[in-house]
């Protein structure tokens, strides 16, 4: 959950060292193909027929060929260097044990985990160990690595005192990552939640951060930076804990999305039990209410913030049969807002929402295609939303233009719902 900082050729480069923690963990997993081997016999010229000549190594005790032992330790430099602390670590030393060998088809898992942080030197000491695809541990070591120090950007902010933060949870989906791109390219500082996609949330967090430092450089209007950051918002520690990340690594938060919602997992009444009801409710409406009660007393101290709820099409026109739980929670949520609205707006924030029809994200693959179809050709715009289409609606709500609304939904459904 580190805040990640970029060279000037848009190059992620660190990650805070004071973020990171004894214990945090990284893993990578690389496929040993023939193709590994020649790459490098090539670049360091051994080619030792152990490694090259199965005719020869079957001669051996190791009855085939055995890749490189330094082949497969070269990885552990990967995780170090893009992950655990990432790009600009200054690797110190390595020890290794070679404890099994490696063979060509193998599927390497490489792991890298704090043992010792110290804090004077900025030094980590690291366990390095390589697992195979029979979880067989085939080499183990312990690393020193240095992280250097980067220059912590400025925070930008709308006017004195006003941070144009947002955070979006569910930020890893597909929706959620138009909206980050969208807020991002608006000039918003962006936090990335997300509960299980971490490298995906990471991936956008890297999209971003690198067209924020390309627009630091040229464009006229700056673009927002990003970080990911893993929380469970159905919780009080999870959801207090993604906002004391948003203000510890951007000074605080004037816009929060609550976009977060489960799979929709469509079952009829007699094969839905209770838990699957519940699990909508404590994601989209739990963890609104939750993330709400978290930033509502710095928007209220500044008497100024806004509350987007991404509800759904679900509310309007003809029942989706099958989809109990996810509408009844959607219904809950648009009833929240609508409170929320009225009850905030004397305080300076505006509580909005935005419903989107069926939208082209892996949220709708239990779907068949051909229903996919039908409603797009029933849809006056002829297509199904787009996740950028939602992200303009959340855009313009949260802009200097939506000042004087609140308490009303944005319908970004084609017109197959009108109202």
């Amino acid at each position: 959950m580190a805040l990640e900082h970029a060279n000037e050729k848009g190059d992620l480069m660190f990650k805070t060292f004071e973020a990171i923690n004894a214990g945090d963990s990284q893993t990578i997993t690389k496929h040993i193909a023939e193709a590994d081997v020649r790459k490098f016999v090539e670049m360091t010229g051994d080619d030792n027929p152990l490694h090259v000549d199965r005719a020869y190594a079957e001669t051996t005790p190791f009855k085939d060929i055995v890749v490189h032992g330094m082949l497969g330790a070269s990885f552990i430099s990967t995780v170090i260097g893009t992950k655990l602390p990432g790009t600009g670590a200054l690797w110190v030393s390595q020890n290794l044990d070679f404890l099994l060998p490696v063979r060509l088809g193998d599927t390497l898992t490489i792991t890298a985990t704090v043992l010792k942080k110290h804090d004077r030197e900025r030094l980590l000491e690291l366990d390095t160990r390589i697992l195979n695809q029979k979880q067989q541990l085939i080499l183990s070591g312990t690393a020193k690595v240095k992280v250097l120090v980067a220059a912590e950007p400025e925070i930008k902010s709308v006017d004195a005192g006003v941070p144009r933060v947002a955070i979006v949870t569910g930020g890893a989906g597909g929706i959620g990552r138009a909206i980050c791109q969208r807020l991002a390219a608006d000039g918003y500082d962006v936090v990335v939640n997300y509960r299980g996609q971490a490298e995906r949330a990471e991936q956008i967090a890297t999209e971003i951060n690198k067209a924020s430092v390309a627009s630091a450089t040229g464009e006229k209007n700056s673009k927002g930076r990003a970080l990911a950051v893993q929380a469970d918002i159905s919780t009080e520690a999870g959801a207090e804990a993604l906002y004391k990340a948003a203000v510890k690594a951007f000074g605080g938060v004037s816009v929060l999305v609550n976009n977060a919602s489960p799979h929709i997992n469509s079952k009829p009444l007699g094969a839905t039990s209770w838990a699957d009801v519940q699990l909508q409710f404590d994601v989209q409406v739990k963890g609104a209410f939750l993330m709400t009660s978290a930033v509502v007393p710095e928007m209220s101290s500044r008497k100024s913030g806004r509350i987007v709820n991404i509800t759904s099409q679900v509310l309007d026109g003809h029942p989706s049969v099958g989809w109990t739980g996810y509408a009844m929670a959607k219904g809950a949520l648009q009833v929240f807002s609508n409170y929320m609205a009225a009850e905030l707006g004397p305080q300076g924030i505006n509580v909005n929402c935005v419903s989107p029809g069926m939208c082209e994200t892996t949220l709708i693959g239990d779907i068949p295609e051909k229903v996919q179809l039908m409603v797009a050709r029933q849809t006056p715009l002829r297509r199904l939303a787009k996740p950028a289409d939602v992200a303009a609606a959340v855009a313009y709500l949260v802009s200097d233009d939506a000042s004087f609304v609140t308490g009303d939904t944005v319908a970004v459904n084609g017109g197959i719902a009108m109202r």
